[in-house]
């Protein structure tokens, strides 16, 4: 069933970007670049601790990646990467990306203590999880360090924030996201708390939303096991719906049941995967009519990437995320994208790829005059 392009327009998320349980999102984030002024990118949120130092150098995680993909939207132009389409860097200056509220004034117990076993929570936040655990997140040793556990949380803070200003302006993007592995009691696979389901359940448990059903969007070259996982909890059933669009035989060997899964072969490529994406993406919004899509637009279906399988170029994955950005735009459905996961010795090279879906974003922002929205002419 087709939207028009409308959004929501409720004078409620005019006047205070949802308040859920007395904390207003809005107000304690700093503002970015005042969208009605914006004719060039779409709302981009990123704080600098999404990144920290004394990562160590060949750990397969790249920690600082976050931070070069900050970097490379600020810098990145023909100049000096001349595949971009863009003349001119697509963010001007950090203060111009929101910033989500800091670590204290994050709402553990409201927001993270809901959908997530409120024990894992608690003792990941002290620093006790076990070496088991530790090994199956995939950090080791360096989990209970204080600046992973800030950073996770603050991710889990950006993806809520980047969704309420896609509800606000109909589209926004997070630099950091999409931690599609972690489930209700536990990490896996480098993530350890799940962004899309928190952002959810704080989402869906604000009444002045107006949104009852959220569907993922899954693009990240592993299935997103933890976020199916999340659809049997209470908080959720009926309210998280799931496409993973995967490879087959890729990580996790134990598959989740997502609404819609999509294993892909191994070596598939641009011409055959864009197709199977046009028909399990128009799937889905046709069935689940959702109120709002997270995308995960991890980068790891590159042709090169370490831990992929598959053999899609640039190219074709920026034209994966502008088709899928440019649909819910057109169908008139909120777009929240998140960065998921990509893996190259080259980080700067993987930043950039990692970019390529907010340029696509700022590509549907001035398509659609998404800054008229916001009050521009």
């Amino acid at each position: 069933m087709m939207k028009s392009l409308s959004f929501r327009t409720a004078s409620s998320l005019a006047t205070n970007l949802f308040v859920h349980r007395g904390y207003s999102t809005l107000s304690l984030s700093r503002q970015g670049l005042d969208p009605a002024l914006n004719r060039f990118h779409s709302p981009l949120v990123y704080h600098e601790k999404y990144s920290f130092n004394g990562w160590p150098e060949n750990h397969t995680f790249p920690m600082d990646k976050f931070a070069r993909i900050a970097k490379a939207l600020m810098t990145t132009c023909k100049a000096t990467h001349p595949q971009s389409p863009l003349p001119h860097p697509l963010v001007r200056k950090e203060q111009d990306f929101f910033r989500p509220f800091d670590f204290e004034n994050v709402p553990i117990d409201d927001w993270l203590c809901g959908p997530i076993d409120p024990t894992f929570v608690h003792r990941f936040l002290r620093g006790q999880l076990s070496s088991e655990e530790c090994r199956y997140i995939g950090f080791r040793e360096q989990t209970p360090r204080p600046e992973l556990i800030e950073r996770t949380v603050l991710e889990v803070a950006g993806t809520v924030l980047t969704a309420q200003l896609a509800l606000r302006y109909g589209i926004a993007a997070n630099v950091a996201g999409g931690t599609h592995h972690a489930h209700i009691t536990g990490g896996a696979g480098y993530t350890i708390l799940n962004d899309l389901a928190v952002a959810t359940h704080v989402i869906c448990s604000d009444e002045d939303s107006g949104v009852s059903r959220v569907l993922v969007i899954d693009c990240d070259v592993h299935q997103g096991d933890g976020t199916a996982k999340f659809m049997s909890s209470p908080l959720l059933r009926d309210k998280l719906f799931t496409l993973s669009l995967h490879c087959a035989s890729n990580y996790p060997e134990l598959k989740a049941k997502s609404t819609y899964d999509v294993g892909l072969p191994d070596g598939m490529e641009d011409e055959a995967y864009l197709q199977t994406l046009v028909e399990s993406v128009d799937k889905a919004l046709d069935e689940v009519e959702p109120d709002l899509v997270f995308y995960d637009a991890g980068v790891d279906i590159f042709k090169g990437d370490r831990l992929g399988r598959l053999n899609v170029s640039e190219w074709g994955i920026r034209k994966r995320d502008r088709w899928v950005l440019d649909k819910c735009a057109t169908d008139g459905i909120p777009v929240a994208a998140v960065v998921g996961g990509g893996y190259d010795k080259d980080v700067d090279a993987l930043a950039r790829r990692h970019a390529l879906v907010h340029e696509e974003a700022a590509y549907v922002w001035r398509k659609h005059k998404l800054w008229q929205r916001a009050g521009g002419e």
